[in-house]
């Protein structure tokens, strides 16, 4: 049975979207971020653009997107489309009084920290998700010893949902560094970079 472990950002949030227009939370993939947003605004239309067919429609005619979603919004993976956010700022200078009408998330991609600064200079509110603290276990009721923490890691999906941690970083490496990784940084070969992680795994576990 999934669970639900309470972030320490949550009171921050609920003000922040209660003083912006937008509020923009940024973190690494598995961090949390659907989840504590989904959580914090039930009442906001939802759309991830993960899903190709929303992303097509958001880069394609992004007017009959913002008709298909009202609203106030949030916007799973913004990173997907940064096209979004000179449409957003538009909306929200129409009608700067109005507060928490999009809410944003995305990766902590240096080009998407920019392109929201830029565009949403003034009117966001930038927030950082990372993952799980200590104290956020702890005050879920979670003790573990040292080893523990450092075999499991610190994502949330893995005690919301108790995966396996094999399991659960096999497919965070082929998601987050084979392809985001990768495409951010430019990287060919692929192989060599593998080893390279590698070496630096090596160089954690004797720490």
């Amino acid at each position: 049975m999934a669970i639900y472990i309470e972030r320490q950002i949550e009171s921050t949030l609920t003000e922040r979207a209660a003083q912006f227009p937008v509020v923009t939370v940024l973190g690494p993939r598995q961090s949390g971020k659907t989840t504590l947003v989904k959580k914090l605004f039930p009442n906001h239309a939802y759309v991830n653009l993960e899903q190709p067919e929303d992303r097509l429609l958001a880069r394609d005619d992004p007017l009959s997107f913002f008709k298909r979603y009202p609203e106030p919004l949030v916007i799973d993976e913004i990173q997907r489309v940064p096209e979004l956010l000179s449409y957003i700022q538009v909306a929200v200078d129409k009608d700067r009084a109005r507060k928490g009408r999009f809410i944003l998330t995305g990766n902590h991609q240096l080009d998407l920290h920019a392109a929201v600064s830029q565009s949403l200079a003034g009117r966001t509110a930038l927030l950082k998700l990372l993952p799980l603290s200590l104290a956020e276990l702890s005050q879920a009721g979670i003790r573990l010893d040292r080893d523990e923490y450092l075999f499991r890691g610190l994502m949330p999906q893995l005690y919301e949902e108790e995966l396996s941690p094999t399991t659960m970083y096999s497919n965070y490496y082929q998601t987050y560094v084979e392809r985001d990784i990768r495409q951010f940084a430019n990287i060919r070969n692929i192989i060599a970079f593998e080893t390279f992680v590698r070496l630096l795994a090596g160089e954690s576990d004797r720490s």
